[in-house]
């Protein structure tokens, strides 16, 4: 939603009249308002402050601000507070504390039947049972259902649908009020149920703080207003502790495992508004609950004191003793790979740095190979398979994204899955089928694409590999980091623990091809040569100077929509992806995603909107979240194929398999005509657009840009500044990951240390 509005010039759907200014009232007092919902102006898009217009007892029409996501059209409201005079919008009456109850006019009730609540009741069967019943609906649903079949187009079935659900709704009805009042929306109400039943309404009394961790989408800052509207103080010791795991979340969310501790303190009590004792305070009170961990590690400083949320601490400690178990035994099943070199007879001349990474296969049960695009690391993979498939060893590939296993598949003729679906997700016991007590039954583990694995995947990959298996992890150490925290596939390599192979020469390059050089000049820290040779002929890369962001934007589009797809024959939904540094302004995410939506998908025939954003049917969509009982993960792009209304659900298709949602848990998609190259990481696509501007300048940097030029397989383009590009090739800082894993491998006691 936009936050221009014209408070004082709308008119009133009921009457036509033009809405008058609110009656003059001291700003000291404190007063009480009672009346109707008529029209929702505006909601911030963290829920946390609304504005709403309101036909109180006298019909005045009344302004009102404040938390009130909860509400909605219809509903009826009692609320107090006090009048402001507003610079822009003049008086508005600022909400303190409301109370909502059931919708009493006929389009109330209507908008109440259809917000979702209802299992059953969608937009078109509210409106035929408000446009039967009137006013009288509720007392109908009430005491008199079966009255619903007199509404023509109501089967039986359908009629003991409505009604089963409205019964199951009206022991909850009281709860849901409740809820709305503490400014909780309906869709997330449903959320709450579905997690915590009949309890629901004594858990969020207790401590609204739990709904943080439990219900997606109800962050610290939502569960915070619901505190507050509870009358839990500010420095309540429940807000204290959960804000200790706040603070965690976000910066692991930046990337870390864990965080100096003195460092956090003061962050801590910047993000929670307290002092810094208080600060100090929030973390006794976190270490009594046993919910954080500090620990002492070494560094080059020293050792120094480390907070952690204990989860992330058993699982780097864990990590860290699963390595050391594996690269503890004698023999391995790699080591059978050197009894077929002989038998090779495909002709293919492997470069002396290939040759060392087959050959450190047999040394150790775990090894690395690392290097940029076309140094030959599938080719690699592929004599790993060879050599594997003559020896008569069980051989699994795996990678952390759907499109990275798809293209392994492609790329090797072998089976390959997701880290994910090798391990198996069991959604009853709500775990990994393969793990400490049930290892996967493979002799060699090819893992590709590893600088993506974070530390928790990494974790429950380790737990289910057994000894005597042989793991080689594949990447590029020069791309981004994995977007959940830790640093696994860099610090295993710095730690020196395992053979570490680093390809440099440029094993795959056509003549004609452009993309490749261009990724490793990046790499290198030098400016790509960024002009044709001969500009009839087409290549597979180009550089357009632009340095508006306006027109950046303008030119994106046309590229998609039209250019590309006229002189390449490419798709513009399923071929061509915009990748782009930031989600704001211009040329971010956010709003590319709008223009191209608008201009491309035009035409389509459903579409629903939930939480501020709108979905079409034949939208590109990408999944933000791992979502283990769908077996859909952050970073997986799919395509909605259909839209339910009635039933509020849709579908989206992602690769080979089709994923079915109901609207209010569209939270966990965004629209992936444009996506930040951070989410870009593991996929490739057949055409890449990447803007390069000034407006950018905090994420240009070189491994950022790098990692987007290296996504693009067949078409190339850099839209924007030399000044930009070259700033970024330059900027090879890389911000810092607090973790202690490289520490821990380090003081690993195993038998042999490798350096590469």
């Amino acid at each position: 939603m936009s936050k221009k509005y014209d408070l004082f010039h709308l008119r009133n759907s009921n009457s036509g009249k033009e809405i008058q200014n609110n009656p003059v009232v001291s700003n000291s007092d404190v007063v009480e308002i009672e009346g109707e919902i008529l029209k929702v102006i505006y909601i911030s898009e963290d829920e946390a402050y609304a504005v709403f217009r309101v036909r109180d007892k006298e019909e005045n029409i009344i302004t009102v601000t404040g938390p009130l996501a909860g509400a909605f059209e219809g509903q009826e409201i009692k609320a107090t507070g006090k009048w402001e005079n507003h610079s822009e919008y003049g008086k508005q009456f600022k909400v303190e504390h409301f109370t909502l109850s059931i919708p009493k006019t006929a389009k109330g009730i209507e908008k109440y039947l259809s917000s979702g609540l209802i299992h059953g009741i969608g937009t078109k069967r509210a409106k035929l049972i408000v446009s039967h019943f009137k006013d009288k609906t509720i007392d109908i649903l009430d005491n008199y259902s079966a009255r619903l079949t007199e509404i023509p187009g109501l089967g039986r079935k359908t009629v003991e649908s409505i009604r089963k659900s409205w019964n199951e709704q009206s022991s909850k009805r009281e709860a849901i009020i409740f809820f709305q009042g503490l400014g909780i929306s309906i869709p997330y109400c449903s959320k709450i149920f579905k997690q915590f039943g009949p309890s629901a309404l004594k858990i969020v009394k207790d401590d609204p703080f739990l709904l943080a961790e439990s219900i997606h989408g109800i962050g610290f800052t939502k569960a915070d207003i619901i505190a507050k509207n509870l009358g839990i103080g500010h420095n309540d010791d429940k807000r204290l502790t959960a804000g200790v795991r706040h603070t965690l979340n976000k910066l692991s969310e930046a990337g870390h495992v864990c965080y100096p501790l003195n460092d956090f303190i003061r962050i801590n009590a910047e993000t929670l508004e307290i002092s810094e004792e208080e600060s100090k305070k929030s973390v006794r009170l976190a270490l009594e609950k046993k919910t954080i961990i500090i620990d002492t590690l070494a560094n080059h400083s020293g050792n120094k004191e480390y907070i952690y949320d204990s989860l992330m601490y058993y699982t780097e400690t864990g990590l860290a003793k699963l390595i050391k178990n594996l690269l503890s035994v004698q023999t391995h099943k790699g080591m059978f790979l050197d009894n077929v070199k002989a038998e090779n007879n495909r002709k293919i001349l492997f470069n002396e740095e290939q040759l060392t990474a087959i050959n450190n296969i047999s040394k150790s049960p775990l090894s690395i190979i690392t290097g940029g695009p076309g140094v030959g690391k599938t080719t690699i993979v592929g004599e790993i398979i060879r050599r594997a498939t003559c020896a008569n060893l069980k051989i699994a590939l795996a990678a952390p994204t759907g499109r990275a296993a798809k293209r392994l598949n492609e790329s090797t003729n072998h089976h390959a899955q997701t880290i994910h679906r090798l391990l198996k997700w069991d959604p009853i016991s709500k775990n990994f089928v393969h793990g400490i007590n049930n290892k996967l039954n493979t002799d060699i583990l090819v893992v590709d694409e590893s600088s993506m694995i974070d530390i928790a995947l990494a974790l429950n990959l380790f737990k289910a590999v057994k000894k005597g298996t042989t793991v080689i992890m594949v990447g590029d150490a020069d791309q981004l980091p994995s977007i959940g925290p830790g640093n696994v596939f860099r610090d295993m390599i710095e730690s020196k623990i395992c053979p570490v192979t680093f390809l440099k020469n440029i094993y795959r390059q056509s003549s004609d091809s452009r993309i490749i050089p261009t990724a490793h000049a990046v790499n290198n820290g030098k400016v790509p040569d960024l002009f044709l040779t001969d500009d009839k002929k087409l290549t597979d890369f180009y550089w357009i100077e632009q340095n508006e962001p306006e027109k950046i934007s303008k030119m994106i589009l046309k590229l998609v929509a039209e250019r590309i797809p006229k002189r390449f024959n490419l798709n513009p939904f399923r071929d061509i992806q915009v990748l782009t540094p930031m989600s704001k302004g211009n040329c971010g995410t956010i709003f590319l995603n709008e223009l191209l939506q608008k201009h491309l998908n035009s035409s389509a025939k459903t579409s629903f909107s939930y939480g501020g954003k709108t979905f079409k049917t034949s939208d590109k969509v990408m999944q933000t979240v791992n979502n283990y009982d769908k077996n859909v993960f952050n970073g997986d792009i799919g395509f909605i194929t259909a839209i339910h209304q009635e039933e509020k659900t849709f579908s989206v298709h992602f690769e080979e398999r089709v994923v079915h949602y109901d609207f209010d848990e569209s939270d966990e998609l965004i629209l992936a005509y444009a996506i930040t190259i951070h989410k870009s990481q593991g996929s490739e696509f057949p055409a890449v657009i990447i803007p390069c501007i000034m407006s950018h300048y905090i994420m240009l940097q070189r491994n950022l840009i790098y990692t987007a030029i290296t996504r693009a397989k067949k078409l190339l383009i850099l839209i924007g500044t030399k000044k930009a590009l070259g700033i970024a090739v330059s900027n090879c800082k890389i911000e810092p990951r607090f973790s202690g894993l490289l520490e821990r491998l380090k003081g690993l006691s195993v038998s042999n240390n490798f350096c590469p």
